[in-house]
């Protein structure tokens, strides 16, 4: 009689852990608040552009995240090249050192290739927004602060950083993870996967 007591006690208890209360899920990280406004103004960084195409093979992923410290959300898989997007993180050191290369980068080549730079697994949002301050960064930012990138369209299941994605005229994305330590260096890479000499 004893067992068969305990037996339902413990079963009651069971069910009681199960089903009733839904596991928690990922934390919720803002990544527009006023404070992150403030800071992006500070720093002057560019408004995020959506792209007005439709996904294409070989393309970006149809994924759609938020503007680092307000703006719209962009699609990736509607965005065209020229493109180079570079996906970084504050807790980067290899990302840190690049991206001042990467502004330059944009301020003598933005009118012919766009570069879009996306804080990846990054939950210290504020640090990051802090980091590309001091770099000088002011080409536009979006977050993906839940890893929606890994594993989809060409971005590897196992993603190390930093990292390119070089998306040409018809949407078609190539993958670099590599660190770039000059402008020469990215130049390189955008003449070997877009077929542009700048």
């Amino acid at each position: 009689m004893r067992r068969t007591v305990l037996a339902v006690a413990s079963a009651a208890l069971l069910a009681g852990c199960s089903g009733a209360t839904p596991a928690p899920g990922p934390a919720r990280i803002d990544v527009d608040t006023p404070e992150l406004r403030e800071l992006k103004a500070e720093a002057g960084v560019e408004d995020c552009a959506p792209g007005d195409a439709g996904p294409a093979a070989g393309g970006l992923p149809d994924v759609t995240l938020p503007c680092l410290g307000g703006g719209p959300d962009v699609e990736l898989a509607s965005l065209r090249g020229p493109l180079v997007v570079n996906l970084w993180a504050s807790w980067c050191g290899p990302c840190r050192e690049e991206m001042p290369v990467i502004q330059q980068f944009h301020e003598q080549h933005g009118e012919q290739v766009q570069v879009l730079g996306i804080d990846y697994e990054d939950p210290q949002v504020e640090s990051a927004m802090d980091l590309v301050g001091e770099t000088g960064v002011t080409y536009p930012l979006l977050a993906d602060p839940q890893s929606s990138l890994q594993g989809a369209g060409p971005f590897p299941g196992l993603m190390g950083l930093p990292m390119f994605a070089f998306v040409d005229e018809d949407g078609a994305a190539t993958v670099v993870a590599q660190k770039v330590d000059s402008v020469g260096e990215l130049e390189d890479l955008v003449d070997e996967h877009l077929g542009i000499r700048l």
